[in-house]
Protein backbone atom coordinates (compact mmCIF):
# COMPACT_ATOMS: atom_id res chain seq x y z
CA UNK A 1 0.00 0.00 0.00
CA UNK A 2 1.45 3.36 -1.05
CA UNK A 3 1.40 6.57 0.99
CA UNK A 4 -1.35 7.86 -1.32
CA UNK A 5 -3.44 4.72 -0.78
CA UNK A 6 -2.98 5.18 2.96
CA UNK A 7 -4.02 8.81 2.71
CA UNK A 8 -7.19 7.84 0.82
CA UNK A 9 -8.02 5.38 3.61
CA UNK A 10 -7.32 8.00 6.31
CA UNK A 11 -9.71 10.38 4.52
CA UNK A 12 -12.36 7.64 4.40
CA UNK A 13 -12.31 7.62 0.59
CA UNK A 14 -12.62 4.63 -1.72
CA UNK A 15 -11.62 4.77 -5.35
CA UNK A 16 -14.22 3.58 -7.83
CA UNK A 17 -13.29 1.08 -10.50
CA UNK A 18 -11.66 2.86 -13.44
CA UNK A 19 -14.66 3.12 -15.73
CA UNK A 20 -14.68 2.06 -19.35
CA UNK A 21 -15.43 4.68 -22.02
CA UNK A 22 -19.04 5.10 -23.10
CA UNK A 23 -18.15 6.20 -26.65
CA UNK A 24 -15.28 6.12 -29.16
CA UNK A 25 -12.37 7.25 -26.96
CA UNK A 26 -9.92 5.80 -24.44
CA UNK A 27 -9.95 6.52 -20.70
CA UNK A 28 -6.42 7.94 -20.72
CA UNK A 29 -3.47 8.52 -23.02
CA UNK A 30 0.13 8.59 -21.87
CA UNK A 31 2.51 10.89 -23.74
CA UNK A 32 5.98 10.78 -22.24
CA UNK A 33 5.61 11.38 -18.50
CA UNK A 34 2.14 12.92 -18.85
CA UNK A 35 -1.11 10.99 -18.50
CA UNK A 36 -4.13 12.77 -19.99
CA UNK A 37 -7.27 11.42 -18.32
CA UNK A 38 -10.56 11.72 -20.21
CA UNK A 39 -13.42 13.56 -18.55
CA UNK A 40 -14.82 11.82 -15.49
CA UNK A 41 -18.47 12.50 -14.77
CA UNK A 42 -20.01 12.93 -11.34
CA UNK A 43 -21.34 9.67 -9.90
CA UNK A 44 -23.07 8.59 -6.73
CA UNK A 45 -23.33 4.89 -5.90
CA UNK A 46 -22.13 4.11 -9.44
CA UNK A 47 -24.91 6.09 -11.10
CA UNK A 48 -24.63 9.48 -12.86
CA UNK A 49 -25.12 12.33 -10.39
CA UNK A 50 -27.48 14.58 -12.34
CA UNK A 51 -28.45 18.17 -11.69
CA UNK A 52 -28.00 21.77 -12.75
CA UNK A 53 -26.18 24.25 -10.54
CA UNK A 54 -28.26 27.35 -9.98
CA UNK A 55 -31.51 25.42 -10.58
CA UNK A 56 -31.81 22.21 -8.57
CA UNK A 57 -28.31 22.01 -7.00
CA UNK A 58 -26.41 24.36 -4.69
CA UNK A 59 -22.64 24.90 -4.48
CA UNK A 60 -22.22 22.36 -1.65
CA UNK A 61 -23.88 19.62 -3.75
CA UNK A 62 -21.78 20.68 -6.74
CA UNK A 63 -18.58 20.35 -4.69
CA UNK A 64 -19.61 16.83 -3.73
CA UNK A 65 -20.15 16.06 -7.42
CA UNK A 66 -16.68 17.45 -8.22
CA UNK A 67 -15.16 15.27 -5.49
CA UNK A 68 -16.62 12.19 -7.16
CA UNK A 69 -15.03 13.30 -10.44
CA UNK A 70 -11.66 13.65 -8.69
CA UNK A 71 -11.93 10.09 -7.37
CA UNK A 72 -12.61 8.94 -10.92
CA UNK A 73 -9.54 10.83 -12.14
CA UNK A 74 -7.37 9.20 -9.48
CA UNK A 75 -8.76 5.76 -10.38
CA UNK A 76 -7.89 6.28 -14.06
CA UNK A 77 -4.42 7.63 -13.20
CA UNK A 78 -3.86 4.59 -10.97
CA UNK A 79 -4.84 2.31 -13.86
CA UNK A 80 -2.39 4.17 -16.11
CA UNK A 81 0.31 3.51 -13.48
CA UNK A 82 -0.34 -0.21 -13.41
CA UNK A 83 -2.10 0.08 -10.05
CA UNK A 84 0.79 1.89 -8.33
CA UNK A 85 -0.27 5.33 -7.09
CA UNK A 86 3.30 6.05 -5.91
CA UNK A 87 4.17 6.63 -9.59
CA UNK A 88 2.11 9.85 -9.58
CA UNK A 89 4.59 12.69 -9.33
CA UNK A 90 2.17 15.61 -9.74
CA UNK A 91 -1.33 16.65 -10.69
CA UNK A 92 -0.62 19.08 -13.53
CA UNK A 93 -3.97 20.45 -14.75
CA UNK A 94 -7.73 20.09 -14.34
CA UNK A 95 -10.45 21.33 -16.64
CA UNK A 96 -13.81 21.37 -14.91
CA UNK A 97 -17.20 21.69 -16.58
CA UNK A 98 -20.21 22.68 -14.49
CA UNK A 99 -23.75 22.06 -15.75
CA UNK A 100 -25.30 25.37 -14.71
CA UNK A 101 -27.87 28.02 -15.41
CA UNK A 102 -26.75 31.07 -17.42
CA UNK A 103 -26.67 33.27 -14.30
CA UNK A 104 -24.67 30.84 -12.12
CA UNK A 105 -21.17 32.24 -11.48
CA UNK A 106 -19.68 30.00 -8.78
CA UNK A 107 -18.02 27.44 -11.09
CA UNK A 108 -14.64 27.88 -9.32
CA UNK A 109 -16.23 27.10 -5.94
CA UNK A 110 -17.80 23.93 -7.36
CA UNK A 111 -14.54 22.68 -8.92
CA UNK A 112 -12.77 23.41 -5.62
CA UNK A 113 -14.36 20.14 -4.47
CA UNK A 114 -11.99 18.29 -6.81
CA UNK A 115 -9.01 20.56 -6.21
CA UNK A 116 -9.32 20.31 -2.43
CA UNK A 117 -9.58 16.50 -2.59
CA UNK A 118 -6.50 16.19 -4.82
CA UNK A 119 -4.45 18.36 -2.47
CA UNK A 120 -5.73 16.36 0.53
CA UNK A 121 -4.58 13.12 -1.11
CA UNK A 122 -1.35 14.19 -2.85
CA UNK A 123 -0.24 17.17 -0.72
CA UNK A 124 1.77 19.78 -2.62
CA UNK A 125 2.00 17.37 -5.58
CA UNK A 126 -1.78 17.76 -5.87
CA UNK A 127 -1.61 21.53 -6.49
CA UNK A 128 -2.40 22.14 -10.14
CA UNK A 129 -3.32 24.61 -12.85
CA UNK A 130 -7.05 24.71 -13.53
CA UNK A 131 -9.96 25.97 -15.57
CA UNK A 132 -13.56 25.98 -14.31
CA UNK A 133 -16.22 26.73 -16.90
CA UNK A 134 -19.98 26.56 -17.28
CA UNK A 135 -21.81 24.28 -19.68
CA UNK A 136 -25.43 24.48 -20.80
CA UNK A 137 -25.63 20.70 -20.41
CA UNK A 138 -23.35 17.72 -19.87
CA UNK A 139 -23.58 14.04 -20.87
CA UNK A 140 -26.45 12.18 -19.16
CA UNK A 141 -27.41 15.43 -17.40
CA UNK A 142 -24.55 15.11 -14.89
CA UNK A 143 -23.76 18.09 -12.71
CA UNK A 144 -19.98 18.10 -13.23
CA UNK A 145 -17.36 16.60 -15.55
CA UNK A 146 -13.61 17.00 -15.02
CA UNK A 147 -10.61 15.97 -17.09
CA UNK A 148 -7.05 15.97 -15.80
CA UNK A 149 -3.38 15.70 -16.61
CA UNK A 150 -0.99 13.85 -14.29
CA UNK A 151 2.81 13.60 -14.37
CA UNK A 152 4.06 10.09 -13.59
CA UNK A 153 7.42 8.43 -13.10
Amino acid sequence: MTAYDTRLTELGLTLPEASAPVANYVPYVQVGALVHVSGQVARKDGQPLVGKLGADMDVAAGKTAAESCALGLIAQAKAACGGDLSRIKRVVKLTGFVNSTPDFTDQPAVINGASDLLVAVFGDAGRHARSAVSAASLPMGVAVEIEGIFEIV
